[in-house]
């Protein structure tokens, strides 16, 4: 039986890969994103994204077939505007998520319209370029419980077995007012050594009780105000059970450390 590796993925700024000089600034994560198809054992049935851009009161899934484009950034050229990422749905996906957090206790409602933002089309867009991969989206629970968040990735972690990929979509660091400044670099780099240990501590429970405790690591606020995009991670650590992580790659963008994790 093939098993799935989880991914935790730090998705960068907006719509980067779309303007030429951002593209630039991220050209490390540009082709490690594009390398990461080459770890998974074969190509997935489709992949199930939990992105720190969308929340809701419950946990939600995305139930259309046809997804449509969230353009959930400011200030950036009329063109990123414009963007398309026609990738396909799986209602059938969706459905099997809002079950087996039904199974687990945990309340699930659907939504017909939620749509693709850029912490799913800038990775996915990088990893499948064709638009080819069914996505399903699952949101963020808005109370931002990081241990209720393991616990969906712990009620979804079978899907791995039946050839999805479960991605959390979010960033090791989100100050938006600390992006570009030099005194947020040691932030960075001091909170990710945090999350690297407990990622590739050989103890799940350990492991896990550690991303609970976020908020005791070193610059925890300063690099996370608001956890929205670090509670993707919760969910991919959830979804890992036993499995180990490891540091795929870090970059650095805006004076700060961004760094993805696969478990498994």
């Amino acid at each position: 039986m093939t098993r799935f590796p989880t991914l935790f993925l730090s998705h960068g700024g907006g719509p980067w890969p779309f303007m030429e000089d951002r593209r630039v600034q991220y050209a490390k994560t540009a082709a490690e994103f594009g390398r990461l198809p080459q770890l998974l054992p074969e190509r997935p049935k489709a992949v199930l994204v939990i992105t720190g851009h969308w929340e809701a009161d419950a946990f939600t899934v995305s139930t259309s077939a046809h997804p449509p484009m969230v353009y959930d950034y400011y200030g950036f050229p009329e063109h990123t505007y414009h963007i398309t990422y026609p990738a396909p749905g799986q209602p059938k996906l969706a459905a099997d998520v809002k079950a087996l957090l039904a199974r687990a206790g945990l309340d699930c409602r659907e939504d017909p319209n939620q749509g693709f933002d850029h912490g799913t089309f800038v990775p996915l867009g990088l990893m499948y370029p064709n638009a080819d991969m069914p996505i399903v989206l699952l949101s963020l629970k808005s109370s931002y419980d990081a241990a209720e968040h393991i616990k969906v990735g712990e009620a979804i972690a079978s899907l791995r077995d039946e050839g999805i990929l479960i991605v959390g979509s979010g960033l090791t660091y989100h100050n938006m007012r600390g992006f570009g400044r030099a005194e947020s670099k040691p932030v960075s780099y001091d909170f990710e050594a945090y999350l690297n240990e407990a990622i590739s501590n050989p103890d799940a429970a350990r492991r896990n009780a550690m991303l609970v405790d976020w908020e005791k690591a070193p610059s925890a606020r300063l690099a996370h105000p608001r956890e929205d995009h670090l509670l993707p991670l919760m969910v991919a650590a959830g979804a890992a059970g036993s499995d180990v992580g490891k540091r795929v790659f870090v970059d650095e963008v805006a004076s700060v450390a961004m760094a993805s994790y696969v478990f498994g």
